[in-house]
Order: structure tokens, then sequence, then C-alpha cells
């Protein structure tokens, strides 16, 4: 049962993430601050569309607030793509289902976690749940279910 420490922490890590108001978690300060992103301006100010009701766009959020958009609904893909692998690894060593259903499970796990993360997320101030974001986690969880579709298929290759 070891191996399922890491699952947990990180859980641990997003529910913490998830916890914090979205001014804790504002990056575009520091974005403004040290980094100049004019240069990304051109290819930026093509970019509008809708997200949660709101616009995204250079000239609702500024490039800065562009930039962290995509940042955090990066990290969104990232961040469950990486607990799908840690589930995956710990089913690895705690049964002895076969490869896809280890795949399937962790899948699913994610996706619930994801769920849970967006309502945990609603009862935080000033942060609000949406169902948008759980398709994101979806997304990383489905990434990483094609990542160890792959690997596996390689090792059964070079057998």
């Amino acid at each position: 049962m070891k191996h399922w420490i890491w699952p947990l922490l990180w859980m641990s890590v997003i529910f913490y993430s998830s916890s914090q108001p979205y001014q804790d978690q504002d990056i575009k300060p520091m974005l403004s601050e040290y980094i100049d992103l004019s240069f990304l301006n051109p290819v930026l100010y093509s970019v509008h569309f809708t997200y949660h009701h709101s616009e995204v766009s250079v000239e609702a959020l500024g490039t800065a607030g562009l930039v962290e958009f995509f940042i955090r609904k990066g990290a969104h893909i990232t961040v469950f793509l990486v607990l799908t692998l840690l589930f995956y690894y710990a089913l690895t060593k705690s049964t002895r289902l076969a490869t896809s259903g280890l795949m399937l499970i962790a899948w699913i796990l994610t996706v619930l976690y994801a769920a849970f993360d967006e309502w945990h997320q609603g009862l935080t101030p000033n942060r609000t749940p949406y169902f948008g974001d759980v398709l994101l986690d979806t997304t990383g969880a489905t990434i990483a279910v094609g990542i160890l579709f792959i690997v596996s298929s390689l090792r059964k290759s070079g057998k």
C-alpha cells in the first residue's frame, strides 16, 4: 500500500491549490514585472473566444492575463495527467489486473477526483466550479492513458 502515497500526496497538492482564492494564485503581476510579453502581441491579438461566460482575448485580459489563462488551463491538463500516471503506478503495484483494466481504473479515478475538485473549488472564496475545467482534467487523464498505451504497446512489440 506504500505506493498509494504518491497519488494521495498529489491529490493533496491539488486540494490545497483548489482551496486558495484566485488572488493568491494570480501570476499576472509576476508575468508583467519580470517578463516582457509584448513580443507575443502579434500572435495573441488574433486569439478571441469565450470561456465560462467570459471573453478570453488580449483586449479583455491583457497580454499577461491571456498568457496566465493558458498557463492555468495547461496546468489543469498536466496536473491530472500526472495524477493518472500515479494512480496507474499504484494500481500496478497493488493489483493483478490486466494493463487495460489498470488504465481504465486510473482514468476513472482521475475523472472522479477532477469532478470532486471542481465541486470543492466551489466552496472556496472567489473561485467558481466549472464543468469545462473537468473536461480539461479529463483531457489530461486521456493523454496519460494514451501515453501508457503507447509505452505498453512498445514494450510488447519489443519482447
